[in-house]
């Protein structure tokens, strides 16, 4: 009796496990590729099979090196080559990964959601999936520091705040423990409740996420004061950014004076309202300059400045150095994410 063939024994695997296809950037973010791969090791584990299989993907082809962010080689297993309608592909992405979108990168994501296969970024890997057009209408997520520069670059994507989004076949996360938020979802859908809960205890994960979750703490957490109207000025000037809003007209929508606001702020975080709002758009400001490619005056104007000399007063006075001398000392990046620390 003859053996079964490599293709039937692969053929079989298939039919009875789910395999994720980890597309590794150059620079990719650890934590973010081993909250996503962890959960389905012990999913394997509680199951007492593998109902889950991977391989990691990358430009070096097989057996060649993938070095992340903090230093840590990964041996791939396969290139660029075309695989599984089946599998679900996960790019892991990091820091400059405006870089490590490569042309042979983006063509290999587009001929492989031709032909229908699962796609999502993990980290920043929501920029290369997005380069690659896979976004276009649908919603997405990436990590809350590179989401300036997203917005700017990708006009087509509703971009959302949440901790993971999965819009059909087409999933991202926001980096950091996000993944495995993502992964325990896929988990509960493939192999039940049940499972995806032993695997969160496993993990001592106590308090998973959905995707109605949002990435950054609540406002009173990030100040420290929990005040309901010092949170509510604080989430107006967030959102009003490009179009900044008077004291006076902040004071009157929480129904307080304009002095009163004024001692709010003293009080709690030890300086005027005018001064919080200016260190909000300068740090917009500073994302822009180190995300994208907008030109200084465009970036001026998207954060509430109406002249380039003023902006550049204000800039130096805050950071120490001019936008322009900040974005040459970083290298001018192309389109897209620059050189931000995402985690």
């Amino acid at each position: 009796m003859s053996s079964p063939s490599p293709k039937a024994i692969q053929t079989a695997k298939a039919a009875t496990s789910r395999r994720f296809v980890f597309l590794l950037l150059d620079r990719f973010t650890m934590l973010s590729f081993a909250g996503a791969v962890e959960p389905l090791r012990i999913a394997n584990r509680v199951a007492g099979k593998d109902v889950y299989r991977w391989v990691l993907a990358g430009e070096g082809g097989t057996g060649g090196y993938v070095t992340c962010s903090n230093g840590a080689s990964f041996k791939l297993d396969i290139g660029l080559e075309e695989i599984e309608r089946d599998d679900t592909v996960l790019v892991c992405g990091g820091i400059d990964v405006q870089k490590s979108t490569t042309r042979g990168v983006l063509n290999w994501l587009r001929r492989e959601a031709r032909r229908g296969v699962t796609i999502g970024g993990l980290c920043t890997g929501a920029y290369a999936v997005a380069k690659a057009g896979l976004l276009d209408g649908k919603k997405a997520t990436i990590h809350w520091e590179n989401q300036d520069g997203f917005l700017e670059e990708f006009e087509k994507v509703k971009l959302t705040k949440s901790v993971f989004v999965m819009d059909g076949n087409r999933w991202s996360s926001a980096g950091g423990t996000s993944s495995l938020d993502l992964m325990l979802k896929v988990i509960a859908a493939d192999q039940g409740e049940d499972t995806a809960n032993t695997v969160a205890d496993q993990l001592i994960y106590s308090s998973i996420r959905t995707d109605q979750d949002t990435q950054r703490l609540s406002i009173p957490t990030r100040i420290g004061v929990r005040h309901p109207k010092l949170s509510q000025v604080i989430q107006m000037m967030e959102g009003n950014i490009e179009d900044p809003m008077s004291p006076a007209d902040l004071a009157e929508e929480v129904g307080m004076s304009t002095r009163q606001l004024e001692r709010l702020f003293r009080r709690y975080l030890n300086r005027s309202p005018k001064r919080y709002y200016m260190e909000l758009r300068l740090q917009k400001a500073r994302n822009l300059l180190m995300q994208t490619d907008m030109s200084v005056i465009n970036v001026a104007l998207a954060c509430g400045f109406a002249s380039p000399s003023h902006f550049s007063k204000c800039y130096r006075s805050h950071y120490n150095t001019t936008p322009y001398r900040e974005r040459g000392t970083q290298g001018v990046p192309g389109p897209g994410i620059g050189v931000r620390l995402s985690i």
